[in-house]
């Protein structure tokens, strides 16, 4: 049965987001000030949040609030998240800002207030939308985002993952030889990137991505915020985390979220937690602070949820026992993770996409014998198909079919995509 709160909208909201990241460097100890600012608050750290809350405005969208971590800035926004690296940002939107016409004004936001007038890399990329008639700008078709795009950069390349008439996923990318002088930019020196850094030295790059529609009348019905009682939005949002799982999904002790629930529904959150050597597979010992992103649009008919993670997840099992049980104080491996986001919100259909550096796939086939893309798509399918053993901390969410499964090789990035559809009746 739906929510009697669902009565109340009538105009759909359009769940799935636009994710722009753009990269100044390969990393944070690239940045022209890194030996030298204080506290690792280098490069695009440094940015005053006002200038930033000027091009957030061109984008259509509010910073609610922000924490700051040892590596990075999470801003919540009024339309999902937006990341601040010292070497590159995340900006990720939904419902219908312009989320592109932002990219003019964070370019040359870098070059003159971070000394970073060169891009070392460029991704954008969303779910097919459920709405798009609804959108505005370029955004109307994907045609006119690559036309965007490519009017700034000269060698980007757009591609269409999985079934043009289904759920699909849109990529569009450049590598890391692009070089993009910015008006004024005499007044910088512009490097060449591809001479300047060593793609050997670069930290791995690594993001999960579960896009979840059709949720569960259960699920939806908490993101529904009472109408009737004085609630602080952000206190809220942190006891409802808490009550319904998401403050647990990586250790509490290692995360520090920040949520915020919407009236009369919705629900943001940011995370930034430390990880290290348990969740690093196939790779030598590395740690690090890394993020997590919740957004939910609740309403029937368009009920949408999205989790966004750059924490290095192992394939394998984290066991700590011969029982197969995971602890809450250990991180997840990826079916873990994933079972635990999708017992929360429990979808009727999900993509699943994981997006991590060749160099790092490759690295993996060579100590394991199976690409990472390889056993994440095992993953994907242990975790919803039946074939993980559920614990007494997990269970498994459901059986679900997979209806698409592809990998794809781009220059310098390897993508595991797939999708699945809930087998029977709730």
């Amino acid at each position: 049965m739906s929510s009697p709160i669902d009565s109340q909208f009538s105009a759909p909201f359009e769940g799935p987001e636009k994710l722009l990241e753009v990269w100044f460097a390969p990393s944070a100890a690239d940045v022209p000030d890194a030996c030298t600012a204080p506290d690792a608050r280098s490069g695009l750290r440094n940015v005053d949040r006002k200038i930033w809350e000027e091009m957030l405005d061109i984008v259509q969208c509010k910073i609610l609030s922000a924490i700051r971590g040892e590596e990075m800035d999470a801003y919540l926004l009024s339309e999902s998240s937006f990341f601040v690296f010292p070497h590159r940002l995340i900006l990720k939107t939904c419902g219908t800002t312009l989320n592109l016409l932002g990219l003019p004004r964070i370019l040359e936001i870098a070059a003159k207030e971070a000394n970073l007038p060169s891009v070392y890399r460029c991704f954008y990329s969303r779910k097919s939308f459920m709405f798009p008639e609804r959108q505005h700008g370029p955004h109307r078709e994907w045609k006119h985002e690559v036309q965007y795009l490519d009017n700034i950069f000269h060698k980007g390349a757009a591609y269409t993952v999985g079934k043009v008439n289904g759920d699909h996923w849109l990529l569009y990318l450049t590598g890391p030889t692009e070089r993009l002088p910015l008006p004024n930019s005499q007044n910088f020196p512009i490097r060449d990137l591809s001479c300047d850094f060593d793609d050997d030295d670069t930290p791995p790059d690594y993001t999960i991505e579960i896009l979840m529609s059709e949720l569960s009348p259960a699920a939806r019905e908490p993101f529904f915020t009472p109408a009737t009682e004085a609630i602080d939005s952000s206190d809220y949002a942190l006891s409802l985390s808490q009550k319904l799982g998401i403050s647990s999904i990586f250790p509490p002790e290692l995360t520090t979220l920040d949520a915020y629930s919407f009236t009369p529904c919705g629900y943001s959150a940011n995370a930034l937690l430390k990880w290290g050597d348990d969740s690093a597979s196939a790779h030598p010992p590395i740690s690090g602070e890394g993020y997590y992103t919740i957004h939910v649009t609740p309403e029937a008919g368009w009920s949408y949820a999205s989790f966004e993670c750059n924490v290095p997840l192992s394939v394998v099992s984290n066991d700590s026992s011969c029982t197969g049980s995971v602890t809450p104080q250990s991180i997840p491996d990826l079916a873990t993770l994933i079972q635990r986001v999708v017992s929360i919100f429990q979808p009727g259909r999900l993509t699943l996409t994981l997006f991590i550096s060749s160099k790092d796939n490759n690295s993996a086939e060579e100590e394991t014998g199976e690409t990472a893309v390889e056993a994440a798509q095992r993953a994907f399918r242990g975790a919803l198909m039946g074939l993980a053993s559920p614990t007494k901390n997990d269970a498994t969410p459901g059986i679900y079919k997979r209806t698409d499964k592809i990998n794809y090789e781009f220059g310098g990035y390897d993508l595991a995509f797939a999708s699945f559809e809930l087998v029977g009746e709730r």
